[in-house]
């Protein structure tokens, strides 16, 4: 009978099956590991150059509104400041949605995917943050530590990130994946629905070579999004009363940080009650259907606090009634209200500009305002040291090969975050 180690090792083994004939990976047994941790014993043989074209599998949005499709693909070497990773897992997240359904404008075919974790295979010339072998997350929001953004203390938005210009290419304006002849474009400065991918070493991180991929992949995206929204971007006050609009994965994650940061009261609004036992679970006090009432939710939530308003209120589901109505549940004077959720491009809010003349603040938050490659490292070490927990989070784990199903639980609203193994 194997041990889990040898079990790991010849899963692991299998996973780089696809590597060219000129790549060899060896793995090293470490009999201690637990099976979730054995991944990180993969290390990269001198005797590979890292210089070959990788043949893997990978699932391709080939136009918008069609399912993703699996493929294989090719996937150049690394550039200089550039590196490979073998990714790990990756979760499914509403933004990747978005790009397929259209809501979010992106050029096709492209490789989505920004929520992952995963081993460098290989890096370019110049590269000194990771070598081969380390265990990392790919960064959705570069940290160039040269722009004003990462020189200002009050800034995070790297100016080298593709969220605002959603060009869906590396820096230098070209594509390291290729299928059929066709190149494909890059998502976030990450794609990571792809067994192997190629990033700017602005946009990956090292993390500790302990931590469950499955689980820590999370820290990618969606709970530092969330968590950071409210401990970093709108500092909740311990005593404070908070209102979270949205449950999905961010939303949740937004209710853990107001939770951590000493909130006494969370309301945690949504249409779908199904969502209410998790909220309570990571910490709501109360939660709110609006279509239980026949008045707007900002009555309700200025009912509910003796007519003050919340001090915090959280957007997490890209409306704009709702970041209207966000808005309006703030206390008059000093509320702060945070946009988290993806706004629709194009889309235009009209409000009364009373709602902010009284001294509301009304702000927007990207990757929950952190620094990524100061933050990702950090917060991968609370949480291995209880400082909060992802389990909850993760409502399905499955396959890569069995991402369209992923997608078809975020659509349906019975999953938190579906987490992709690979």
């Amino acid at each position: 009978m194997l041990s889990a180690g040898k079990l790991c090792v010849s899963r692991y083994r299998k996973i780089i099956g696809s590597i060219s004939a000129a790549a060899e990976i060896h793995h090293v047994l470490v009999t201690d590991l637990k099976p979730s941790q054995c991944v990180r014993t993969l290390a990269i043989s001198t005797g590979h150059s890292g210089k070959e074209v990788i043949k893997c599998k990978a699932a391709i949005a080939w136009e918008p509104k069609k399912p993703l499709v699996m493929e294989q693909i090719e996937v150049a070497p690394p550039k200089a400041h550039e590196v490979r990773i073998k990714i790990l897992a990756s979760g499914i997240c509403r933004s990747d949605d978005h790009v397929i359904t259209g809501a979010f404008v992106m050029p096709f075919p492209i490789v989505l995917g920004h929520e992952a974790a995963g081993i460098v295979e290989s890096v370019g010339e110049g590269v000194t943050c990771v070598k081969p072998g380390d265990t990392v997350i790919p960064l959705i929001v570069p940290q160039c530590g040269k722009c004003s953004s990462c020189l200002s203390t009050r800034g995070n938005l790297c100016s080298e990130n593709d969220i605002i210009s959603a060009r869906g290419l590396m820096p230098d304006g070209t594509s390291r994946f290729t299928c059929k002849g066709k190149n494909l474009h890059h998502f976030l400065s990450t794609s990571t629905f792809t067994e192997y991918t190629v990033v700017h070493e602005t946009s990956v991180v090292k993390i500790d070579a302990a931590a469950p991929l499955e689980k820590v992949c999370l820290i990618g995206c969606g709970f530092s999004t969330g968590y950071g929204a409210a401990v970093q971007t709108a500092q909740v006050e311990r005593g404070s009363t908070c209102a979270v609009f949205g449950l999905g994965g961010v939303g949740l994650s937004v209710i853990m940080g107001c939770k951590a940061a000493g909130a006494s009261k969370i309301f945690a609004i949504d249409i779908n009650k199904d969502k209410f036992a998790k909220a309570k679970e990571l910490g709501a006090t109360d939660c709110i259907d609006p279509l239980d009432f026949k008045k707007p939710i900002n009555e309700v939530l200025f009912e509910l606090t003796g007519g003050e308003g919340v001090d915090y209120s959280f957007e997490v589901v890209g409306r704009t009634d709702t970041m209207i109505a966000a808005l309006a549940s703030c206390h008059m004077n000093f509320g702060t209200s945070v946009i988290v959720g993806l706004p629709p491009p194009g889309s235009h809010i009209s409000y009364d500009p009373f709602l902010l003349f009284t001294g509301r603040t009304w702000k927007g938050s990207v990757f929950g305002g952190w620094k990524s490659k100061d933050a990702v490292p950090k917060l991968v070490s609370d949480f291995m040291g209880k400082k909060f927990v992802l389990d909850p989070l993760i409502s399905h784990t499955l396959p890569f090969d069995k991402i369209n199903e992923g997608f078809e639980l975020l659509r349906s609203g019975k999953s938190i975050r579906t987490v992709l193994t690979f």
